[in-house]
């Protein structure tokens, strides 16, 4: 069997989450809830997916402006499938998909870290996450 690549080809959100279980993703996703992960789809702006005998194997998914910034928020590869080189084909294509000025930028799993400086990420410790639970500080100062 051929493993095939799609550009923005409908993925369910079962598909989904059984993807983000089996890459490991879904430990860090909010799989139990069922109206995220519809959203988290229904709202990606790019989705780079790896079908294998008409399963999903890998998905890059991407909110972006296609010409300054792109966020991979997803990247996920089945386990039984990984270090195949998927992942780096799906970051592959995703960019081709950008403009010529249009950086991918993505937060990486601690397991994953070493993986990105090594396929040519440049790391950048000037990332700021703000929660939900959190509100912006109206403190000045």
């Amino acid at each position: 069997m051929d493993l095939e690549y799609k550009v923005n080809s409908p993925v369910s959100t079962d598909q989904f989450i059984t993807l983000l279980h089996e890459s490991t993703l879904g430990e860090r996703r909010p799989v139990e809830d069922r109206a995220c992960m519809e959203g988290m789809i229904r709202n990606s702006d790019l989705m780079v997916t790896a079908w294998y005998g008409g399963e999903l194997v890998g998905m890059a998914r991407s909110v972006t402006d296609f010409h300054y910034a792109c966020y991979l928020s997803d990247l996920a590869v089945h386990k039984k499938h990984q270090r195949s080189g998927i992942g780096r084909e799906l970051q592959r294509i995703t960019q081709a998909q950008l403009g010529p000025h249009c950086k991918l930028i993505l937060l990486a799993a601690p397991a994953a870290n070493a993986y990105y400086s090594h396929i040519g990420y440049a790391n950048n410790p000037r990332c700021w996450v703000l929660s939900p639970e959190q509100e912006i500080s109206t403190r000045q100062g």
